[in-house]
């Protein structure tokens, strides 16, 4: 049972975890296009490979997997999340399992705009959103949005490209850096972060953990308080199962005046999941139980609560070859 873990990047805890989960029973293989990858270097072994958007990248990866046997994939970034999905036939041909979504909701997440419009056909409550720069200021001449507001690709996935404008020709300015820009509505309240993961075997939603966020920093949670709320815990199983989500997914929510809205979805581990793992919601295990063929037991809200997550800057050494 060997698992290999695409697009490492600097996801060294999320590797780290892994391999204590998986202990003696199988080896955490790892790649990244890059060999200052830091994460690269936590895996049982590792290869440097082309970049995913290279001809001939799924093949390498196809190879790696004969070679290492690998009975289960999973990818840290968005985009690869799209292309496992797509060559998911493949892999079962091979004896892998792709541990994520399907291709239609990779791609749905990856669409802000598509996930917005998908939320509002099944009225989850959201911010109210825009592609149509004509169409926001009509409605903000007849008062039904005002400033500020945020603008930000409606394709794609990092968060630090998001930007605030406070007035028109800030709105205008930012509109016009991209081909497919969003204008959302600024959310006030308290932002949250959910860790889920949906059994893959049973697709039920197993363990939720939830977090305030208490300070961004680059697009990513830098400090943040765990928390237990079972009305919020029920709003995320609903969203999650109404969608069709497997495997571990990643959520934004907006608490404001007792009602959660919903924001980004993104169908991989967060950055800030250790803060999960370090409360007790291990969600490697989960995933080894699954590849093992074990049917995992719900437990939702089983962590600790009012735990303080604070990152800090750690540095790897490697020999130069």
């Amino acid at each position: 049972m060997n698992l290999l873990i695409l697009s490492c990047g600097t996801r060294n805890k999320v590797v780290q975890y892994f391999r204590k989960a998986f202990g003696e029973e199988g080896k955490v293989i790892t790649t990244d296009c890059s060999p200052y990858a830091p994460a690269l270097y936590e895996g049982d072994h590792h290869y440097v490979v082309p970049r995913m958007t290279e001809t001939g990248y799924i093949d390498v990866v196809f190879d790696i997997c004969k070679k290492e046997q690998i009975t289960g994939v999973l990818s840290l970034i968005d985009p690869e999340l799209s292309l496992l999905a797509k060559h998911e036939d493949d892999f079962k041909k091979l004896g892998v399992r792709v541990i994520g979504s399907s291709y239609e909701l990779c791609e749905r997440t990856l669409n802000k705009w598509e996930m917005y419009l998908w939320m509002k056909e099944h009225d989850y409550p959201c911010a109210k959103s825009y592609i149509s720069l004509e169409e926001f200021k009509k409605d903000y001449r007849e008062g039904k949005i005002s400033y500020p507001v945020f603008v930000k690709p409606a394709k794609g996935s990092a968060s630090m490209q998001i930007s605030r404008a406070d007035n028109e020709e800030m709105l205008d300015f930012l509109f016009s850096r991209g081909d497919f820009m969003m204008i959302q509505e600024f959310m006030a309240g308290q932002e949250l972060g959910i860790d889920c993961y949906i059994d893959l075997l049973s697709k039920e939603v197993v363990s939720i953990f939830a977090k305030k966020k208490l300070v961004m920093r680059a697009g990513e949670t830098d400090k943040a308080i765990s928390f237990k709320d079972e009305t919020l815990f029920k709003k995320v199983e609903e969203f999650v199962v109404e969608n069709g989500f497997t495997g571990q997914i990643d959520i934004d929510i907006f608490e404001n005046n007792g009602c959660y809205y919903f924001s980004e979805v993104n169908p991989r581990f967060g950055g800030g999941y250790p803060h999960a793992y370090a409360c007790g919601a291990d969600h490697m295990s989960l995933i080894k139980n699954n590849l093992c063929g074990k049917v995992n037991e719900k437990i939702i809200g089983q962590y600790e609560e009012h735990k303080v997550m604070m990152k800090y800057n750690e540095i790897m050494i490697i020999e130069e070859k």
